[in-house]
């Protein structure tokens, strides 16, 4: 039987996170994300500011928590948030994807020098980071599975190393996109949901049982701690989209006025904010997510601005047909970077593919909703203008076409060159 397709926004039954639809038609994810709409945020603030003052160290120079960071995503606003809201001293921790732009590392840069705070940045060998990430396209057609398994081990291992016990995250996809859980259930980060849904069932020590040329590699940075550890130290991470109303679009417009947030044009998005860190997460990566699961980057976006009232169901529609079948003009710098021809890249992602999207190789095309319930399931457009800002560049004239494993922590605001 073939999916069917939400009657608000875009997303079908064959979502990887397994979205259900009601006797209306509406997914679960739009019906979590009414919620919204009926939270009291203020007492979910208070509620915040209880919970974080049992953390608060009240010790001159040490860290009242961990804020896991990149270059882009809503690294700026949780950081605003943690230290000039809330009044904590987090520490900055980020796991280095070696995938990064210059802007990825300017934006950084910017983040730590803006809000002049400690930053502790795990970057992995880059043979062994190839290695995980071959091994990665072969077990599951992923080739962003190091990332995701370092980006959610680093910070807790860090917090076990250092003893400090609060970790904090900025928004729970499971919830926000499909609604797995509901904000009423304020889902905290576990080990579960970290093997099951981020690093899609497989942990390092299964990839390296699948790879035994893995054996000789230090696999640590990819291992989340041990749990008697983290009961040891008390560790608990906690979502900042369970008690502020989350959206990121306003939250990154807000960022470039305060702080300077760099953003530039996505091959295959029209959200111009989330991934500019990243040579390929809205390319090559999301080519490799489509051929597995027949669905592109552009349709989280559209289904995003559709909840948030800013975006027509039609308008949405448009834009994901306009991206979803573009190039990924980042190919070739992945599999240079693998030493792989992008054919079997790309042949890795087919041997993968989902069943409730694809049958025999063909995309099963998906149950479209009857007109009447998709006017009753229909939000009213509350912000007419769903434009994404381009902003000026630090860096004028220089080409931002090849990854920078390192590059400067800090930058001379008044030097553009």
């Amino acid at each position: 039987m073939s999916p069917r397709t939400c009657a608000r926004c875009l997303y079908t039954e064959a979502h990887p996170l397994h979205l259900v639809l009601d006797s209306e038609f509406v997914c679960s994810g739009c019906r979590v994300h009414e919620e919204k709409d009926s939270i009291d945020w203020s007492e979910r603030w208070r509620r915040l500011e209880s919970l974080v003052g049992e953390f608060r160290t009240r010790v001159s120079g040490h860290y009242d928590c961990i804020v896991p960071v990149s270059g882009a995503r809503d690294s700026h606003f949780i950081v605003h948030v943690v230290k000039h809201r809330l009044g904590l001293n987090p520490l900055l921790v980020s796991y280095n994807r070696h995938y990064n732009t210059d802007l990825g590392i300017r934006n950084l840069a910017n983040l730590r020098m803006a809000f002049d705070v400690d930053l502790l940045e795990n970057t992995v060998q880059p043979q062994s980071a190839k290695a995980v990430t071959r091994a990665a396209l072969q077990a599951i057609g992923s080739m962003h599975w190091h990332t995701l398994a370092g980006q959610t081990a680093w910070p807790v291992q860090v917090a076990v190393r250092m003893g400090i016990p609060l970790i904090v995250w900025g928004v729970h996809q499971g919830v926000d996109q499909v609604g797995m859980y509901s904000h009423f259930d304020e889902i905290e980060m576990s080990r579960r949901y970290r093997k099951e849904h981020d690093l899609m069932g497989w942990e390092i020590d299964d990839l390296a049982a699948a790879d035994p040329r893995l054996d000789a590699l230090n696999l640590s940075p990819w291992r989340y701690p041990d749990a008697g550890d983290i009961a040891r130290i008390g560790i608990r991470g906690i979502y900042l989209s369970n008690y502020l109303r989350w959206d990121t679009k306003a939250q990154h417009e807000s960022m470039i006025e305060t702080y300077g947030y760099e953003t530039r044009a996505a091959s295959r998005t029209f959200d111009a904010y989330n991934d500019v860190d990243c040579h390929h997460y809205s390319g090559i990566h999301d080519v490799i997510r489509f051929r597995k699961h027949g669905y592109a980057k552009v349709l989280d976006h559209a289904c995003r601005e559709i909840r948030l009232r800013r975006m027509t169901r039609e308008a949405g529609a448009a834009l994901v047909a306009e991206h979803m079948n573009r190039p990924a003009p980042d190919g070739a710098l992945l599999a240079e970077w693998l030493g792989m021809d992008l054919p079997d890249i790309l042949g890795s992602a087919d041997a993968h593919r989902n069943p409730a999207a694809y049958s025999g190789g063909v995309p099963i095309q998906p149950q479209p909703p009857g007109k009447d319930a998709v006017e009753a399931a229909r939000l009213p457009q509350v912000e007419p203008d769903c434009s994404f800002r381009i902003t000026p560049t630090r860096a004028p004239g220089q080409r931002d076409d090849a990854y920078v494993l390192i590059g400067k922590g800090w930058f001379d605001p008044e030097d553009t060159q």
